[in-house]
């Protein structure tokens, strides 16, 4: 059985939830990312941000980035999995709650990102299908709604 452990990017880096929205972007832009973990002072996980988030809920209502923190968009609960879990179960919690990434988790600290394109280059092409399709499939209706 493979664990996420070995799937994952272990070089995550979070934006503190009292960082500025331009610093997020800053983030991304040198990380070559489109999403961060948002991580609180306690260094426990708060949320995702991603460049879409940003665009959509700051920059086009007419919010400055500058001002808006990344707390702002740390809502609803943080989905996450821990190192040790089974890839399946990773895969299943992408498909339930339509995301793209995880954070992983151990020791109540994060450790990486497990993300669709890292199971797509380690597991096998048809349930990677699977779960593009469940994700895309799921993406859309809720777009279209």
């Amino acid at each position: 059985m493979s664990v996420v452990r070995e799937f994952m990017t272990t070089d995550a880096q979070c934006i503190k939830e009292n960082q500025s929205l331009v610093d997020a972007a800053r983030m991304m832009q040198d990380l070559d990312c489109g999403s961060l973990p948002i991580c609180g002072d306690d260094g426990k996980l708060k949320g995702m941000i991603t460049d879409r988030d940003i665009v959509l809920k700051c920059v086009a209502v007419g919010r400055d980035p500058r001002e808006m923190m990344a707390r702002d968009l740390a809502t609803g609960k943080p989905y996450w999995i821990d190192a040790d879990a089974n890839v399946d179960a990773a895969i299943e919690m992408m498909e339930k709650y339509q995301v793209r990434r995880l954070p992983v988790i151990a020791d109540h600290k994060l450790v990486g990102i497990i993300s669709q394109g890292d199971i797509a280059r380690n597991y096998s092409e048809e349930r990677v299908g699977e779960l593009v399709e469940h994700i895309s499939e799921r993406k859309m209706q809720s777009s279209s709604s």
